[in-house]
């Protein structure tokens, strides 16, 4: 493979904005029965690793301006600051580092990029030629991990070093589209492929296996739960996997047809959080019960991206419809909608820290904040 270039170390003009705008809606749930058939996937075996070292920085400097708007909100002080990326970097996925800053993936650029929020410095890091990073994972060492359509492979760079490792996917599953990672309770790795597969990686032995996904195309987020359950969303087959301990898949049908399940979520219960892209809906799935639940996101035509559970056990969904963060509280069946601070923001995933809610608006070069204490 290819060498891949040095890192550049990027602090950019930085204007971080506080926007704040909050609309409440209420709906209710209604649940159903799921439906669920098992398949038997394939196995395939490891490909060659690549380690690059970068060898370079640049760096610039500039100064920091604070806007700031007088919140009036009736479940707290709930505001969305922006901070800019470099241009063109159109950051896809987002990763709190545990240094206190974010990772991202750079995918118009090809990069890893890095953000303190005190600062407003960003740090990017070439990930190699034809690169398209799409997720990124933190592992408990604070190494982060991309999968890369562009390179076919799962990525790690070094936080200290910037070194570059690439793993690519065995040459039988050339072009899988990698969409996204989640660690299991064992430190495995498993991903997702939109083209119609999903797989683990062991980081220490380095092998790899992947699975032909029941359904064909459309595995795309991807979560554990806390005791260590893997489940996928397939975007064009409409359906949860639930994995079991062999690999194979189970398919769990949410209750809408044809709802192109994007993104899921666990939350600390264990119930598995489903964004619906084509419906607008969100969807909880009980796996002690085998139950579903379904809100209709409020908009007149909601698009369902992200879903993300906050350590408050608040769920976080990104609407493309309504170009909004939008905050559900299952309790109460309450929705709250913060709109982005640019338009289109297109926020395409959303993680957070405790207190913190991060999101990366793809079509702005942007990483947006919320403030949940």
């Amino acid at each position: 493979m290819a060498g891949v270039p040095a890192a550049s170390i990027f602090i950019g003009m930085w204007v971080r904005t506080t926007f704040v705008v909050l609309t409440l809606m209420a709906c209710t749930s209604a649940s159903t029965e799921s439906t669920a058939t098992t398949e038997t996937a394939t196995s395939s075996p490891t490909a060659e690793t690549t380690t690059t070292t970068p060898t370079g920085t640049t760096t610039t400097t500039s100064a920091l301006v604070t806007t700031t708007t007088t919140p009036l909100l009736p479940v707290g002080d709930l505001t969305i600051e922006a901070f800019p990326v470099p241009a063109g970097s159109r950051p896809h996925d987002v990763a709190p580092a545990i240094d206190g800053g974010v990772w991202y993936t750079a995918q118009g650029s090809g990069e890893l990029g890095w953000l303190d929020p005190a600062t407003g410095e960003t740090r990017h890091t070439e990930l190699g030629s034809g690169s398209r990073p799409h997720g990124v994972i933190v592992d408990s060492d604070g190494v982060p991990w991309i999968t890369d359509s562009g390179l076919n492979a799962i990525v790690s760079v070094d936080p200290t070093t910037f070194d570059v490792t690439v793993f690519p996917l065995p040459p039988e599953h050339p072009g899988v589209n990698l969409n996204t990672a989640t660690f299991d309770n064992n430190g495995i790795l498993w991903f997702t492929g939109q083209d119609g597969i999903y797989g683990r990686f062991d980081p220490e032995s380095e092998s790899m296996v992947v699975f032909e996904a029941p359904g064909g195309r459309g595995p795309y987020g991807i979560t554990t739960t806390p005791e260590g359950s893997i489940y996928y969303a397939s975007l064009a087959g409409s359906h949860v996997g639930a994995i079991d301990a062999n690999g194979g898949a189970e398919v769990l049908e949410p209750p809408s047809p044809d709802q192109g399940a994007r993104r899921v979520w666990s939350d600390s219960s264990g119930a598995v959080w489903i964004s619906e892209w084509n419906t607008g809906n969100l969807s909880r799935y009980q796996p002690s019960s085998e139950t579903w639940d379904t809100w209709p996101l409020p908009g007149d035509v909601p698009a369902a991206y992200a879903v993300f559970v906050d350590d408050a056990d608040i769920v976080w969904v990104s609407d493309f419809g309504s170009n909004s963060m939008v905050r559900f509280d299952s309790e109460s069946e309450t929705f709250s909608v913060l709109p982005l601070p640019h338009s289109p923001g297109d926020v395409r995933q959303i993680h957070g820290r405790s207190g913190e809610v991060w999101g990366a608006e793809s079509a702005a070069d942007h990483l947006v904040l919320i403030r949940t204490r």
